[in-house]
């Protein structure tokens, strides 16, 4: 018989967010009358907007005609898409051959692991996104889960309050590939211009390479944080960027995203990695959805950034609600602290003398509220939850009620 990957089983409990899906579903079915409300996973939750919608839907027309029908696509996408966003996004800091056009940013996380093989040396921000570490694990590049939390042989970036979320990264190691996200799921925090700059110089002088999750750069107001790695110098030698429609334009079921791969970046050997992706997009992957990136497109010129714009700042408003509620004297009298930027869908929520599972739990019975346990991202998200402003207004607002007469 074949062997297991033993990847797969050094995974330790299942994944966050179907956990938490489950703990939903199963409160759900012991109390059928209560009326849930999440808060917990990033997931979209307003309608695509007129403008892309009406792009996409023209688009289908045409599909059932005999000229205006089309099949498979470049594997990297449509030339157009490619230049759209290399244009608008990236200015003169990328070009079109080195954007390519994917199915959502999760996915190409989990597909760059091909480029590096199973030796590869791993750091990722701790807390983080679960998908770095378990993809990590699964390509046999981690090991197995150790127990003081975390897997071995990655390298973890503690992102604290008492850091100001930003890591020492002098612990990690030369010719280390280097997870980084900004603004930073699950904390919400964006890293400075300063911040970045230091990453980007301590990467160059050890050899490391960076995999920048920009996902949520759409949702930062502050001008003078960058939205891109590429407004650090030096980035376009150590950086892939990852990103995605999915918060942008309310994609998250659509699924369109992309990466950058600048022609600079090489691997040991001299070969660009640029050339290996490639190969992985047109072996691995087959192309975006043709209608999704009819979407992308429109999301990308003047009428499509003014409806995304729109939108987003719709979620932060949400956020906002959710502040104040969290910051009323019931939680501050408790040691309750809210950290929250205004420039993410996020806020992070430290719970003193509690288990992230634990307060996920009280708060889901006693408010039949869902939120994401802290602890999931990583150890030091222990004590934490995150709350995510992805809702409807109305749902939003009730939540808050509920909140602001919760009881700790």
């Amino acid at each position: 018989m074949l062997t297991r990957n033993e990847g797969f089983a050094n995974l330790a409990a299942g994944y966050l967010f179907p956990e938490v899906a489950k703990r939903r579903k199963s409160y759900q079915q012991n109390h059928p009358d209560a009326k849930i409300i999440s808060l917990g996973i990033g997931n979209t939750t307003e309608p695509i907007t007129p403008h892309i919608a009406k792009t996409m839907s023209d688009y289908v027309q045409k599909l059932t005609t005999k000229d205006g029908y089309s099949g498979y696509g470049d594997e990297q996408g449509l030339t157009e898409l490619r230049k759209k966003i290399a244009d608008v996004l990236y200015k003169d800091m990328a070009t079109e051959d080195e954007v390519f056009i994917s199915d959502g940013a999760k996915c190409d996380i989990a597909r760059i692991q091909t480029l590096f093989g199973r030796n590869a040396k791993i750091a990722v921000q701790d807390p983080a996104y679960p998908v770095y570490v378990d993809g990590s694990v699964i390509a046999g590049a981690a090991g197995k889960a150790s127990s003081q939390g975390g897997y071995e042989g990655v390298t973890y970036l503690p992102c604290t309050a008492e850091n100001g979320f930003f890591p020492d990264l002098s612990v990690i190691k030369p010719d280390t590939l280097i997870y980084f996200c900004s603004p930073n799921n699950p904390t919400g925090v964006a890293s400075t211009r300063e911040q970045l700059t230091e990453l980007v110089n301590y990467a160059l002088k050890n050899g490391c390479m960076i995999i920048y999750d920009s996902a949520y750069y759409s949702f930062i107001r502050d001008s003078s944080l960058p939205r891109t790695i590429y407004e650090i110098p030096g980035a376009r030698k150590c950086a892939i960027e990852i990103n995605s429609f999915s918060k942008l334009a309310g994609f998250t079921g659509i699924r369109l995203g992309w990466s950058v791969v600048p022609s600079e970046i090489k691997f040991a050997d001299g070969t660009p990695v640029k050339q290996d992706w490639n190969r992985v997009m047109t072996t691995l992957f087959n192309g975006a959805s043709n209608i999704a990136q009819q979407g992308g497109l429109a999301a990308l010129d003047e009428e499509g950034i003014k409806e995304t714009t729109g939108l987003v700042n719709y979620y932060l408003e949400n956020a906002n609600l959710m502040q104040k509620a969290l910051t009323g004297n019931n939680f501050a009298n408790a040691g309750v602290k809210v950290y929250y930027t205004g420039d993410s869908p996020y806020l992070w929520v430290y719970f003193p003398g509690w288990k992230s599972w634990d307060i996920f739990d009280k708060i889901l019975d006693e408010c039949n509220v869902v939120t994401t346990p802290g602890s999931g991202f990583g150890p030091a998200g222990e004590s934490y939850l995150r709350f995510s402003c992805f809702g409807h207004r109305s749902d939003v607002e009730e939540a808050c009620r509920r909140l602001a007469g919760f009881k700790l």
